[in-house]
């Protein structure tokens, strides 16, 4: 039904941006599998029949692929690629197909069925998972599950008419064949879902495109329909339905200002992130798949904080090999020379590993993974470091542990990446002399011996969004306590403080790549502490940019001095945010046009 009134609706802010358009929903509504069950001498056949599905769903995405390539100027089509070869990966994996086989032969159940139950049982494993984005994996699951479905069906699973240009498109969720083929064959101007995450595969093309959209709004498929106008404010989250037409013009007024104030920003892309009283802070960004450079670059980043490499494994049960390794790493490399690039060694274990190679634990987040995980498979291990130090002459690499909790884990990856290196010599590979080798510090801890890990170490990487939970004992996912997330909490602030006064005696950078970098209101007291490297999400560079290039080191120090002589968390965020709006005035202004302001 569309209502004659407006309604204002509020989801997450997925990708910043506003637009206004016209309501184009794509119906994504979830297809019913029937259930039958099979007499003897009709199983070869559907297992034929399962066949024939996973083969043409292949060539389906394979054809979305090839399209994407062909758009012609389409910024990001690589990005869509990427997680298009995902699905196309998932249809052969064993978990799916096997499991499905084996409900043919084994309970006599029909191909549709038994492609639900073994999709079913894949989004299990996800079920549980404290990372956000390894939750919105099991959306993956589904697609291709669905896909498969739709096959066996004969239902066309892919959007069959195409929307008008300048259409806001709306849907309960999308596919990444569905997101291909809408934003590279027309220019679409925004997207609202009822579901997802800012870690579902919506957000993350629509953030390297520059498309508008908002996510897990929860409802507007229920109340807009084709032809309503509709206002969305990526920034904010706030999507307006049906708004007046006085309404309408005011969107397009704050359309066109946050189009001309982001030319504004970008026109500092290539000056230094320098204090007034001459204190560099280096700009980077966080990214997973290397087509997100382009964005990166032309938003000011010096570089890369932090390179994902455990997303190598999504949609596999495999180990990604040396060589498929070597080429990726290889490939960010070159796109960044001579500019560096920290690439962060599997953070793998619990809810992280391919499907099929999972291991049982009560609380993966505390359990076997990361560094841990990487020690106990040290040929996985060495294949990764033997892909890294090839791909290092390609480029400006640093290699950074993760999960480091004390001085002997870092001594025994230091020493099989000793042995790896003189392996490749030997074998007459060129590698990089230097390469600079850090931590990421993410565990209480390791900020608690800082001193001694500064030792050790070229370089600290500060992980403060786990560093932060370990800290305060909180799961920052869970509704009940996610209040209690704060990054200016007192003892955060200590460790911060402990951790960066330590690199400061040893002479070594800090680095810090949580969301807290990213967060504008933090930029002083990060510059007070002696942070030296902020990494974040490519749009939020110009505005931390903005800020460093105004502030001065000292002040940011006595503002240091001050909040840590406060008790709470919430005395302290007053403080800071008072201090930043007195002298940073235009950050009320960026907030009026942009919204809260952090990568």
């Amino acid at each position: 039904m569309t209502p004659s009134a407006t309604s204002i609706l509020v989801g997450i802010a997925a990708s910043p941006g506003i637009a206004i358009g016209r309501c184009w929903p794509v119906d994504r509504r979830k297809v019913r599998a029937p259930k039958r069950l099979l007499a003897p001498e009709e199983i070869e056949n559907e297992l034929a029949r399962l066949r024939t599905a996973l083969e043409i769903s292949e060539l389906q995405l394979a054809e979305v692929r090839e399209k994407v390539e062909r758009a012609p100027g389409t910024q990001g089509g690589a990005e869509h690629t990427a997680i298009i070869d995902m699905h196309r990966m998932m249809l052969k994996d064993e978990m799916l197909v096997l499991e499905a086989q084996r409900l043919i032969r084994e309970e006599r159940v029909n191909a549709e069925w038994a492609v639900k139950r073994a999709t079913r049982k894949i989004k299990s494993a996800f079920h549980e998972q404290a990372d956000e984005y390894f939750k919105e994996r099991r959306a993956d699951v589904d697609y291709v599950g669905e896909r498969v479905i739709k096959n066996l069906l004969g239902q066309a699973p892919d959007v069959e008419e195409p929307p008008p240009e300048g259409a806001i498109i709306v849907a309960h969720d999308l596919s990444p064949a569905d997101t291909a083929l809408l934003l590279h064959e027309r220019k679409v101007a925004a997207f609202v879902t009822d579901t997802g995450a800012k870690t579902s595969h919506t957000a993350i093309v629509a953030r390297a495109l520059e498309v508008p959209a908002v996510v897990g709004v929860g409802r507007i498929t229920s109340l807009a329909g084709r032809g309503d106008w509709i206002a969305v404010d990526g920034s904010r989250g706030v999507v307006v339905i049906n708004p007046t037409p006085g309404e309408r013009v005011e969107y397009e007024v704050a359309r066109e200002r946050f189009l001309e104030a982001e030319q504004v920003l970008l026109r500092t892309r290539d000056l230094p992130a320098r204090t007034l009283d001459d204190v560099t802070v280096r700009l980077a960004g966080n990214i997973e798949f290397v087509e997100e450079v382009p964005s990166l670059v032309a938003h000011g980043g010096e570089g890369v904080g932090l390179y994902r490499t455990e997303f190598l494994f999504i949609g596999r049960t495999e180990l990604p090999g040396e060589g498929e390794q070597y080429q990726t790493y290889r490939r960010v490399l070159e796109a960044l020379a001579p500019k560096p690039v920290t690439i962060r060694t599997f953070d793998l274990g619990g809810e992280k590993l391919p499907v099929g190679m999972r291991l049982p634990a009560e609380n993966p987040a505390l359990g076997l993974r990361a560094i841990r995980y990487c020690l106990r498979q040290p040929e996985m291990f060495r294949a990764q470091l033997r892909a890294l130090l090839r791909a290092s002459v390609h480029g400006n690499l640093r290699i950074m542990f993760p999960m480091i909790s004390g001085v002997s884990e870092l001594r025994a990856a230091k020493r099989l990446l000793a042995e790896v290196r003189e392996e490749l010599r030997r074998e007459g590979a060129p590698v990089r002399e230097e390469v600079p080798l850090g931590i990421m510090i993410e565990l209480p801890s390791a900020a608690l011996i800082a001193d001694r890990l500064a030792e050790e170490s070229d370089f600290f990487s500060i992980g403060t969004n786990d560093l932060i939970q370990y800290a305060i004992g909180i799961d920052r996912q869970n509704k009940d306590v996610a209040y209690l997330y704060k990054p200016l909490h007192l003892a955060v602030l200590r460790m911060l403080k402990l951790i960066c006064d330590a690199a400061q005696v040893k002479g070594i950078p800090v680095s810090m790549c949580g969301e807290m970098a990213g967060d504008v209101m933090n930029t002083l007291v990060l510059i007070g502490l002696g942070v030296s490297e902020l990494s974040m999400n490519g749009p939020a560079i110009p505005f931390v940019k903005r800020v460093v290039r105004a502030a001065r080191a000292a002040d940011g120090r006595a503002l240091v001095e001050r909040i840590l002589s406060l008790t709470t968390a919430d005395d302290i965020e007053r403080e800071v945010r008072t201090e930043m709006l007195r002298r940073f005035p235009e950050l009320l202004e960026a907030e009026a046009t942009f919204g809260p302001v952090s990568g």
